[in-house]
């Protein structure tokens, strides 16, 4: 059977963003990275070319065909893209950054001298919309979407406004699913709005499930490229 994602090369995202108050304190989230990698890892079996920009996790993975990017916040993830986006053929952002993070970071430890204070928070980038307006059509975007209400709704919401060719819905309403654990449940969402949702599984099953619905959109995505072509060859002819 012939395998779509051979030698293609993949950029995926994973694990956190951390952005710093002071010197020894920052503002994250509970991801540990675990679906990301898993997704490298199945991407790597079937023989892609991956890079994997990865924030702050505990998860060791090594290949010859996988190259990591470290990083620590939303702003050093963006730039580590910018640097791969152009060239690569499918990208996952299955990161969970951060949405904003302090407008000044205190260049000393802040000192507990007051009974509160309070911290100004501006935006970060949001790397997946960025790169969804720049994306070209031989390209395939893949999202995460992590909801606790209104959850499809929310997913193809950002189908259209991040350009998407995919979103991964996960639940926090699951027990022992999505940030943090080893298991997860997820509904895949394409730009076609078709839905599939799959049974809770160890996260090492549903990145094969991931991995297998990227494969299908990829086919069809260069199915669609094979008659576009076809067809302006034979309106070039006619």
């Amino acid at each position: 059977m012939y395998n779509r994602l051979h030698n293609k090369k993949i950029l995926i995202t994973a694990g956190p963003t951390k952005e710093a108050i002071d010197p020894v304190r920052y503002i994250s989230n509970h991801s540990s990275g675990k679906m990301g990698y898993a997704i490298a890892e199945k991407l790597l079996e079937k023989g892609a070319q991956v890079c994997l920009i990865s924030g702050p996790v505990n998860i060791h993975l090594e290949h010859p065909r996988l190259k990591i990017v470290r990083v620590t916040s939303a702003s050093e993830m963006y730039l580590a893209c910018c640097k791969v986006f152009e060239d690569v053929d499918i990208a996952i952002f299955a990161a969970a950054v951060a949405d904003y993070r302090p407008e000044k970071v205190a260049e000393k430890k802040i000192k507990k001298d007051e009974s509160h204070f309070t911290i100004k928070m501006i935006k970060n980038v949001d790397i997946a919309y960025e790169f969804g307006r720049v994306k070209t059509h031989k390209q395939i975007s893949v999202g995460f979407a992590l909801e606790t209400d209104d959850e499809i709704k929310h997913a193809i919401g950002k189908l259209d406004k991040k350009n998407f060719d995919m979103v991964i819905l996960n639940s926090i309403n699951n027990s022992n699913a999505a940030l943090g654990y080893d298991t997860n449940k997820i509904t895949i969402i394409k730009n076609d709005f078709s839905k599939k949702e799959f049974s809770f599984k160890n996260k090492t099953e549903v990145a094969k499930d991931i991995v297998n619905e990227i494969a299908a959109t990829l086919s069809a995505h260069e199915k669609y490229q094979l008659e576009e072509t076809v067809l302006d060859y034979e309106t070039m002819y006619r």
